[in-house]
């Protein structure tokens, strides 16, 4: 029965993750190397969790319940789980060396799965000990939020750990999908012409961020390209189309953008940066974005 879970990375994603995890009654851990990036996750979900209460989703005693569920480390030999989850750099050695550590300080049925929007799950286990006991679990940002996971096997995914994940999902009120691992599995690879695209309209001066944006949201889509990839990030964005854009050996229509690429030189990532395509630094601005 899986009663413990460990979120290693306490970034944006990460963060979400644990605190979906643990608004849904599970005790979490949450790892990260750097006690700043920590501190931050507490205040960002102690932020998030008084933000439900002022909307009336939960309550405060529900509020401590949750805090009291959550336990925040920067020792790596803490991280001990039923299921550990890594949201952390995008770089398949780095996710990899990760894992191997895990393997080493937990029991021998632990079920590692890695949240990567753009590495191969495959190329991740095949190098890590007991791939069969690693799994794609792709969240989306807002992860407390939002309802879709993508559940990705491989080659040596095995029965029990694929099964184990998609009653996690359930567990924690999410729709699961599974898929086989693929570049871009099934979101990110339908959504890269709604980005790429949209950026290219802007290259060939057809339309600005803004006129783009608003038209599409006034088509039916909940958030223009723009919006979405500076909520997202446009580091995650770029380093996604990128990895796509490889894996399916360089089709033009898939090309990244310069502007993008551009915008993650000037670190302008979007709103955990306070610029991205907007400004979210100056307060009322007509650009801002509404969560």
């Amino acid at each position: 029965m899986v009663q413990k879970l460990c979120v290693c990375g306490a970034g944006t994603m990460g963060s979400g993750i644990a605190q979906a995890i643990a608004q849904n009654g599970f005790s979490t851990i949450l790892f990260d190397v750097n006690p700043s990036v920590i501190q931050q996750a507490k205040e960002t979900i102690g932020n998030n969790l008084q933000w439900l209460i002022e909307k009336n989703k939960i309550t405060s005693n529900l509020k401590e319940s949750i805090t009291d569920k959550l336990y925040y480390t920067n020792d790596i030999h803490e991280c001990i789980a039923d299921i550990i989850i890594e949201a952390i750099v995008e770089k398949e050695e780095t996710k990899v060396d990760l894992f191997n550590q895990l393997v080493s300080i937990n029991k021998e049925d632990v079920i590692l799965a890695t949240n990567t929007s753009s590495l191969s799950v495959a190329a991740i286990a095949g190098k890590t000990a007991h791939p069969e006991r690693v799994i794609g679990m792709h969240f989306f940002n807002p992860a407390p939020l939002m309802k879709l996971v993508e559940v990705v096997i491989t080659k040596y995914t095995n029965e029990n750990t694929r099964r184990i994940i998609l009653e996690l999902a359930a567990k924690l009120g999410k729709t699961a999908v599974l898929c086989k691992d693929a570049p871009g599995f099934i979101v990110n690879h339908v959504a890269r012409p709604y980005y790429i695209e949209a950026l290219r309209l802007v290259e060939e001066g057809i339309a600005d961020f803004e006129t783009i944006d608003r038209l599409m949201e006034n088509c039916g889509f909940k958030m223009g390209p723009f919006k979405l990839m500076d909520l997202i990030g446009n580091d995650i964005n770029y380093a996604v189309s990128n990895s796509v854009y490889e894996s399916m050996n360089k089709p033009k229509r898939l090309k990244p953008s310069s502007i993008q690429e551009e915008k993650v030189k000037n670190r302008e990532l979007g709103k955990k940066t306070g610029k991205g395509y907007y400004d979210y630094k100056t307060q009322g601005s007509r650009d801002k974005v509404q969560d």
